[in-house]
């Protein structure tokens, strides 16, 4: 029986940091309304040199080398992201030549910020139907160039960051995926938008002046939508795997607000010391924020070697998932 085991982790954020402070000098809000509602003190910007592969490829080479492999030793890439470099070529082939990773197949994958479960999912089975041994998993965003800095209700959120982990073929029984659970609601796709870019508005100056380039959010609906949908998906992959809610050692979701993750605690009946909380000094990094968090709980040594880690996130589509493992 061939296992998926995480054999790396790594991640990256930006230098730049803009706090709530700041934000205080460039929009109507303040820093106390900012931590009551969200949590976030402060998140990173990259800079105007680096672009997602850049952050990305920081990332992946600390999950290779924790891993114990080279570049050459990965077999498949996937990429999740919303703001990729460019439309074409794909972010994952771009990567996959940054870090010389040989000529691997290299995918992106666009599910916002479920994107990175998504892939790591995917990748799960294409180890246990003995396709690849290696398989890097990287979720990165610059989300600071597609947000609108007039408007509170969304600039507050959004971060720059890149996280990244190797799923590895293991018949080690010590670590595995135990099972996920993916879903897409597409009637909600509304409730959280990038307009401007794609073949139905795409970049001209009359889109540009009438739609905007922004990401748009309804936050309310976001919020009832996230909290009852992590949640079902939490519940649904536990009960897919026969494992009890009290086996789980921790649980890692995605990282959009700190009511949110509250509110999922909460509905799902487990306590906050369990849960990783990395927001307040990264903010939203939508694809990103899952591998980030791993791979810091990994480092500081939270999460060990034959833990039960259950991962959780929701994003634009509207989609969700959830992935339970021994890491």
């Amino acid at each position: 029986m061939i296992n998926s085991k995480i054999t790396g982790t790594g991640s990256y954020l930006p230098e730049k940091i803009l706090s709530n402070y700041d934000l205080e000098k460039m929009v109507d809000t303040n820093n106390d309304w900012i931590v009551e509602r969200t949590g976030i003190s402060e998140r990173r910007i990259a800079s105007p040199q680096e672009n997602t592969t850049d952050l990305a490829t920081h990332a992946s080479l600390q999950a290779i080398e924790a891993a114990g492999l080279t570049p050459k030793d990965i077999d498949f890439i996937y990429f999740a992201t919303t703001t990729p470099d460019r439309i074409m070529p794909n972010s994952a082939s771009v990567l996959q030549a940054k870090i010389g990773a040989g000529k691997c197949g290299a995918l992106d994958i666009y599910a916002a910020c479920t994107g990175f479960l998504y892939g790591l999912s995917i990748a799960d089975l294409m180890i246990k139907a003995g396709m690849y041994k290696n398989i890097l998993i990287v979720g990165a965003e610059i989300l600071s160039r597609f947000v609108d800095y007039s408007d509170r209700g969304t600039c507050i959120l959004f971060g720059d960051g890149a996280g990244a982990v190797v799923l590895s073929a293991s018949k080690d029984e010590i670590s595995k995926v135990y099972g996920h659970k993916l879903r897409s609601d597409g009637e909600l796709g509304e409730l959280l938008t990038l307009p401007m870019g794609g073949s139905q508005h795409p970049v001209t100056q009359e889109n540009f002046d009438n739609i905007g380039p922004y990401i748009t959010m309804e936050g309310r609906e976001i919020f009832k939508s996230a909290t009852r949908t992590m949640a079902k998906c939490c519940d649904d992959v536990l009960k897919q795997t026969k494992v009890d809610p009290s086996e789980i050692d921790w649980l890692i979701p995605h990282q959009a607000n700190l009511r949110i993750i509250e509110s999922v605690a909460k509905k799902f009946g487990f306590p906050m010391e369990k849960v990783i909380v990395e927001i307040e000094k990264m903010g939203n990094n939508s694809s990103a924020t899952i591998p980030i968090c791993l791979d810091r709980s990994v480092r500081d040594g939270r999460v060990e070697r034959g833990q039960n880690i259950l991962l959780t996130a929701f994003g634009g589509g509207i989609t969700s998932g959830s992935l339970l493992m021994r890491y």
